[in-house]
């Protein structure tokens, strides 16, 4: 059976603003992912500077951070087997233009600048993104009828 993970997920601000998060949501869910934690928010600006620590210094950083901070994004995380690898999937490729159709970017995405979504890319990625957005509010364990690859003791 495949390795049960957790996923840091947001919904950015222009899939906010364009109305697409049920949709988006929706994906995930009809995938069978679960929804382990959410919020909206307006992204603090340390926050988002955490979040993106790996890119700072390079050109695009100032523009990651004003993007996200810009309105309000929904953080979750999606939980399930292989969970990260299934969520950058669904997400398509980073850059719009080159992502399959039928993923979120691909079906809805235009600039690289407004990609819709982020996913976490690792385990550790996931377990550092999961403790910046949900360290004072961690993710509920529950389970579903539907959820056969949780196995109670």
């Amino acid at each position: 059976m495949a390795e049960n993970q957790r996923s840091l997920v947001i919904i950015k601000p222009d899939a906010v603003q364009r109305g697409l998060t049920g949709e988006i949501l929706a994906r995930y869910e009809r995938r069978g992912l679960r929804i382990a934690a959410m919020k909206l928010e307006v992204v603090a600006r340390e926050t988002a500077g955490r979040h993106y620590a790996e890119h700072e210094g390079k050109p695009f950083f100032d523009g990651l951070v004003e993007y996200i901070t810009s309105s309000p994004s929904i953080v979750l995380i999606l939980e399930g087997p292989d969970a990260i690898g299934i969520v950058r999937t669904m997400n398509g490729a980073t850059r719009p233009a080159e992502a399959e159709p039928g993923t979120v970017r691909g079906d809805y995405g235009l600039t690289v600048g407004r990609n819709l979504v982020h996913a976490s890319d690792s385990v550790e990625s996931a377990a550092r993104e999961v403790g910046i957005f949900f360290a004072s509010n961690p993710p509920i364990d529950y389970q579903r009828a539907i959820d056969p690859w949780i196995v109670e003791d």
